[in-house]
């Protein structure tokens, strides 16, 4: 195992930069998909909050694997995607559909009162959502966003079934070369481990900080 490890650090490692550079765009663009979604949730305007509930029931109902797919040879047919851009927006659809319910949620958990508040001052609803309710929501919101960029990491391993040579893919090839299998897919999971510890420190920095902003607020 630590010679497979030895011989393929730089395959790994690359996969590895490939991976997180995914993962980041997928969850930035998720976020926005997200963001805006949670918005047509909360509308008054029943077309909104409706189309919002079926793309989210659509995408928690179905498998990644199968969006992945759909948008690779199917959108893919007529729209050119190359590989990274077909799983990103893939990821970014697929995790919108939880950001989205995380979003709600934490918006949800304002109190009324706030933008009630906001309004008799003179605020616009929209000045009020982002100067009032949003940034207080996003605090709320860190813990679920945490865990579902952790699933968001994990979840880009399956790109690898549309040729993406990520961390998982780079795995499938050397595991076919070498024909040790088990001592291959142990390396990539202490790579995918690595990755995942270093998404779980930064993301206890980001709570820590949030929380000190918010006490020097207070």
């Amino acid at each position: 195992m630590i010679q497979i490890f030895l011989d393929t650090y730089d395959v790994f490692i690359y996969a590895a930069l490939l991976t997180l550079r995914l993962t980041i765009t997928s969850l930035i663009i998720g976020c926005m998909i997200g963001l805006i979604i949670a918005f047509f949730r909360i509308s008054t305007n029943k077309w909104l909050n409706k189309l919002a509930t079926v793309y989210i029931g659509l995408i928690r109902g179905t498998p990644l694997i199968v969006q992945i797919a759909i948008l690779y040879f199917g959108i893919a047919s007529i729209v050119t995607f190359s590989q990274f851009w077909a799983g990103a927006l893939a990821l970014a659809i697929h995790n919108g559909a939880y950001f989205a319910e995380i979003f709600r949620g934490s918006i949800q958990s304002i109190d009324r009162g706030q933008m009630e508040a906001a309004r008799s001052l003179g605020m616009t609803y929209h000045l009020a959502m982002r100067r009032i309710i949003l940034p207080q929501a996003f605090k709320f919101s860190i813990p679920p966003l945490g865990n579902q960029f952790i699933i968001g990491l994990k979840d880009s391993s399956l790109v690898a079934y549309v040729g993406m040579a990520e961390l998982w893919g780079s795995g499938l090839s050397e595991a076919a070369s070498n024909y040790r299998q088990l001592d291959t897919y142990i390396v990539v999971g202490v790579y995918y481990l690595v990755l995942v510890m270093l998404f779980t420190y930064l993301l206890k920095k980001l709570e820590v900080r949030m929380d000190i902003d918010s006490k020097q607020i207070s």
